[in-house]
């Protein structure tokens, strides 16, 4: 009976891994108004029952499809920012390589459909920004209070900052892929936002800091 149980749980994992990436396959190709129920069983070699029993209905399984996609791109990201060990300590360089990888994966016709263009209309913007809340949302909080706590960030309140940034780096995005030169526009965003995040440093602060008038 064990065995049994197993074996069902297997074959209910396969059928929602085959879902979703049929999901984001087609979501990306042609948009969520562009897909039917119909073609999402017939990529994904399931029966339609299978697909509400996993996931209720196509709003659902294209929840799914964004959390996937959302954790891929957050796992890329964290990758990326702590691949340099010995730069893992600077602030600034890790929140470039956000950006920057930010910007990249954002050219990808599966991330500026499903992320940032669909995303908000089909889940509405709560839902949408728990799904973001729960991945790269969650990873620039992570360093913005590792940079509080270690004395390199402003103390600044970590969530709304978090917040802030990321409706930045979501604009960044869209100015990008609606860009007639992208790679031209990339360059321009991320020479922006280097200094909007060097401003956040004590350091910037310090450096900003007007001695006081000598006395005559």
């Amino acid at each position: 009976m064990q065995i049994s149980r197993r074996t069902q749980a297997d074959r209910s994992a396969a059928t929602r891994t085959a879902l979703i990436a049929a999901g984001r396959r087609l979501f990306a190709e042609h948009g969520f108004a562009g897909v039917g129920t119909e073609t999402i069983v017939r990529d994904a070699d399931v029966s339609r029952g299978a697909l509400y029993h996993q996931f209720g209905d196509k709003t659902e399984l294209f929840a799914a499809v964004l959390a996937d996609v959302e954790g891929e791109i957050t796992k890329q990201l964290a990758a990326e920012m702590f691949a340099d060990a010995d730069a893992a300590g600077d602030f600034v360089s890790l929140m470039m390589r956000s950006a920057e990888g930010w910007l990249e994966a954002c050219q990808r016709p599966e991330v500026q459909r499903i992320v940032l263009l669909d995303g908000p209309s089909v889940l509405g913007w709560a839902r949408w920004r728990d799904i973001c809340q729960a991945n790269v949302l969650g990873l620039i909080e992570g360093v913005l209070a590792r940079g509080v706590r270690d004395g390199v960030l402003l103390p600044l309140p970590v969530k709304p900052l978090a917040h802030l940034l990321l409706a930045v780096a979501d604009e960044a995005a869209l100015y990008v892929g609606a860009a007639l030169e992208p790679n031209a526009a990339r360059r321009d965003m991320v020479a922006i936002i280097r200094p909007l995040i060097e401003a956040l440093t004590q350091a910037q602060a310090e450096r900003l800091i007007i001695a006081p008038p000598e006395e005559v």
